[in-house]
């Protein structure tokens, strides 16, 4: 099922992105990005908007120059690749706009990669400073009151965090302000640090600042297993991108072994030409999962 959510999102974007370049009608091009927006929000655990709008604060974004090498790019290797298989120059420029079709798809991906990291960093944050605060004021709500006042936190984190303790004093009580958090953010940190406040204020605790130090060290831990899967992750993106790509170029070796003549005497056949589209789809089909993998949240249980 996630590979034909996948397939629809990747058409909507394509028709957005050349709707974009391509229309003159402002309103439709309003209409067609803000229906994509809301879509790919849905399809997104974040919303559409903030990731670009974060992405273009961090300076992730490509600018024209690189969208156009990433354009050739795509279009020159999947022509590329199209011939060595078919030896047909119809086929190079087919699967040529293919492959063009998936670049707004890895865009997507790379800024929610980029969210994500940004997200992860915030909740660290968060938590931290909420433990310190804590050790002062011995009061949850005081905590979140204290953080927001130092200025550190960023949205949407303060924002939320606001509407926390909006909650908490709405409610008289710490327990639905902390379940809607932690439903929101499904951080292992955000999750431990919360069920430790909810057994201290509720309970009670007799030496919290042990519990607490103890969390903070959790937290450590959490953070660097974090950032060591990380970059456990890039070597394994790289490696796998040079043996996905590798597997294109087997086709070299085949016609090698065979000879171009009676390579191109197979290409006659019906299922000869079957079977070398599912090469590419199917090879094409785990590259796009294994990028996938990469630009996972991180840090989200």
């Amino acid at each position: 099922m996630d590979y034909i959510v996948e397939i629809v999102l990747i058409v909507i974007i394509t028709i957005f992105a050349l709707i974009s370049r391509f229309g003159k009608n402002e309103n439709v091009y309003g209409s067609v990005k803000g229906t994509f927006s809301k879509l790919a929000s849905k399809i997104m655990p974040y919303n559409y908007d903030d990731v670009k709008k974060k992405a273009e604060e961090l300076g992730q974004t490509f600018n024209a120059k690189q969208y156009t090498f990433q354009f050739v790019l795509f279009l020159v290797g999947g022509g590329g690749i199209a011939y060595l298989y078919f030896r047909s120059l119809i086929w190079a420029i087919l699967y040529g706009i293919f492959a063009t079709a998936f670049i707004p798809y890895l865009t997507v991906l790379k800024y929610q990669r980029v969210y994500s990291e940004y997200i992860f960093e915030c909740i660290q944050t968060y938590c931290t400073n909420v433990i310190m605060e804590f050790n002062t004021t011995q009061s949850f709500v005081k905590s979140l009151e204290g953080v927001v006042e130092s200025g550190i936190l960023e949205d949407p984190i303060l924002t939320d965090v606001r509407t926390m303790i909006d909650m908490s004093y709405k409610n008289g009580t710490i327990d639905e302000a902390i379940a809607w958090f932690t439903k929101k953010y499904p951080y292992y940190m955000v999750k431990n640090m919360h069920q430790l406040f909810l057994q201290i204020t509720n309970e009670g605790a007799k030496d919290s600042g042990e519990s607490l130090e103890n969390m903070m060290l959790d937290i450590d831990a959490l953070v660097e297993g974090v950032y060591r899967d990380k970059m456990d992750r890039k070597q394994f993106y790289n490696k796998f991108l040079t043996f996905g790509i590798a597997l294109y170029l087997l086709v070299m070796l085949i016609q090698f072994l065979l000879g171009t003549q009676n390579y191109m005497a197979m290409l006659d056949e019906f299922y000869v030409q079957f079977i070398l589209h599912a090469i590419i789809l199917i090879n094409s089909f785990f590259l796009l999962k294994g990028i996938k993998f990469y630009n996972e949240d991180t840090g989200v249980e």
